[in-house]
């Protein structure tokens, strides 16, 4: 999450420590340091402290949408706002610009896990990440069919690919709090699972959730990646001119009907996912530039542009931009999204609704069952092996955590029923219901399963 800090140092003349003197707030000793700074920057190290901002948020729409200042929330979350510069104009709501626009860096980080996943991680071995992407699909799959049973036709049809989404940060974090007791190999599982989910919801939203296409605006776009690419094998690294470019893909995006947030995925994917040079360039510099024990300016200015470029720019930009993702744009996207006015008999029409029936049926049952099954039948097959030290029982439990589909669960909602608000409320009710059983059915079956089991080579 963040960087340790630099280790204390004591002045030359031993008086004094130097970081408690003023230059890194979190290690000084005066209250600000103490009771504000270090507190914060633990809590940002806590693994499942994104998931506890999201769940804050979301509590805080609810109660702000049955407060009785409820019509101020959702009025502030549809006061319109126009830029226009030029012959350039965007005009949408708050809420509208929230899901349009600041989602698109939550979705750039998503495509940079993938891309990391891909040339480095877990995807790139067949072997290893045959099983989560198998169970993904039985994950997806199952969940949209009992979707499909249970809320029928009609407008409700709509909203199939809603159950389909898992969580990753919810999902991390509850296997955070079990702690020891899942292994090592269970949480890669589920993280590789929950990834692959990511892929399945991408291409669930730009093909089956896209408006009318624009085909012009779609060429345009189309032709900024080309750029992109075309920048990449000429290795231009000035992140500014692809900020540049980026942005002309979201706005050709939005307006040729695909959604734009597919904008960051898009760029994510062609993030560079090798480092502009090796590692030991910057070591052999460092060192001839250290040989009379001073760096002047320059060598410095030198020295650290080795650096960087010597870690791949997809692992810098997750570094820099996830804090941003999980402390900032998904907690103002939970509360401009979770808000739902529950009086007046809404909460009773909305559970009993065969829109939050068909999410309650596809994020609690659907994702274990699927997830399970899949499993099942690739280790049956040969197709995969299971995580080490991992039982079935476990798997059970890692199946109804994958059922925790909070984020991803109502961006889909939302384009599936753009003109149907009461519907629109049923299914932000069943998502956040069915995630919340979903997390405690988890909780509860992995916490019976004990300990590891011992490791194949043990």
């Amino acid at each position: 999450m963040t960087d340790s800090p630099p280790p204390r140092s004591t002045a030359p003349d031993g008086s004094a420590d130097l970081w408690s003197a003023g230059p890194v707030l979190s290690e000084s000793d005066r209250a600000l340091g103490r009771f504000v700074a270090r507190p914060l920057r633990e809590f940002l190290r806590v693994e499942s402290a994104g998931s506890v901002l999201l769940l804050v948020a979301a509590a805080a729409a609810l109660l702000w949408a049955n407060s009785p200042w409820s019509s101020s929330y959702f009025d502030f979350w549809h006061l319109h706002l126009g830029v226009e510069i030029g012959g350039f104009h965007v005009e949408e709501t708050l809420q509208h610009w929230v899901n349009d626009a600041l989602m698109v860096i939550f979705f750039f980080v998503v495509g940079l896990e993938i891309k990391h996943e891909l040339v480095a991680g877990d995807l790139r071995d067949p072997r290893t990440a045959a099983l989560p992407i198998v169970a993904a699909i039985g994950g997806m799959v199952v969940p949209a069919g009992l979707y499909a049973v249970v809320a029928g036709g009609g407008d409700a049809a709509t909203g199939w690919g809603i159950p389909m989404a898992t969580d990753i940060a919810f999902a991390v974090g509850v296997l955070g709090i079990l702690g020891r007791r899942i292994p090592s190999a269970a949480r890669l599982f589920l993280l590789t699972l929950a990834i692959v989910d990511d892929i399945g919801a991408i291409v669930v939203i730009a093909v089956f959730y896209t408006a009318d296409l624009d085909l012009v605006w779609l060429a345009v776009a189309l032709g900024l990646l080309a750029v992109v690419v075309v920048m990449r094998l000429l290795r231009i690294w000035v992140v500014p001119a692809y900020v540049v470019v980026g942005f002309g893909v979201w706005f050709a995006l939005l307006e040729s009907g695909v959604h734009a947030t597919l904008a960051g995925v898009a760029l994510g994917l062609l993030t560079p996912a090798s480092a502009l040079l090796r590692e030991d360039v910057a070591r052999e510099y460092a060192l001839r530039a250290l040989h009379d024990r001073s760096l002047d300016p320059e060598e410095l200015a030198n020295l650290r542009f080795l650096l960087a470029e010597s870690v791949p720019m997809v692992e810098r930009l997750q570094r820099q931009l996830h804090p941003a993702s999980a402390y900032v744009v998904l907690p103002v996207f939970a509360l401009a999204n979770a808000g739902v006015a529950l009086g007046g008999g809404v909460l009773g029409e909305a559970v009993t609704s065969s829109v939050a029936l068909g999410i309650g049926a596809g994020l609690v049952l659907g994702k274990p069952v699927g997830i399970v099954l899949a499993c099942v039948i690739a280790v049956r097959l040969g197709i995969g092996r299971m995580p080490d030290r991992t039982t079935w029982r476990q798997v059970v439990g890692v199946g109804f955590v994958a059922g925790i589909g909070f984020t991803v669960s109502l961006f889909i909602a939302g384009l599936s029923f753009p003109d149907a608000p009461g519907l629109a409320e049923d299914a932000k009710v069943g998502i956040l219901l069915a995630s919340a059983v979903a997390a405690a059915a988890g909780v509860v079956v992995l916490s019976l399963t004990g300990r590891p089991a011992p490791s194949r080579q043990e």
